[in-house]
């Protein structure tokens, strides 16, 4: 009963660990974005959107479905914006995947300007998983 106890409580100690690394990645992820959108300011980036709306931009299905959050803009060799690192909604553990721009299409729902994609979320969630710890937008 004592033994079960002990890895009971490693077990806990080693996911809350690994859940502030994750919480810290993220983080940094977040304040790397947000301060290149900042630094590329008024700019079109992609799609006719700036950085900062493409950050703030939800992915959505053809239904409006939200499927993914915006983590970050990602760029190719010469600067132009060719992907978007994006949060799988309601993931557990917080899951990263890489999006084409050219899969995505701006698309008004009330105030928000959000990305809508032709991909269903179990295709999305089929992409590979994408590691935060080495982004950089």
């Amino acid at each position: 009963m004592t033994k079960t106890i002990a890895v009971l409580a490693c077990s806990a100690a080693m996911l809350a660990a690994c859940n502030d690394t994750n919480d810290a990645a993220e983080d940094r992820l977040e304040q790397s974005a947000e301060a290149s959108a900042v630094a590329a300011g008024p700019e079109e980036a992609a799609l006719g959107l700036t950085e900062m709306q493409l950050l703030d931009a939800e992915i959505v299905d053809a239904g409006g479905v939200e499927l993914a959050d915006v983590a970050s803009v990602g760029r190719d060799a010469n600067g132009n914006v060719d992907r978007l690192l994006v949060e799988i909604e309601d993931s557990n553990p917080d899951r990263f995947v890489h999006i084409p721009i050219s899969d995505l299409t701006p698309v008004q729902r009330g105030d928000d300007m959000d990305l809508s994609t032709t991909m269903t979320a179990d295709q999305l969630a089929a992409l590979p998983d994408v590691s935060i710890d080495q982004q950089r937008p």
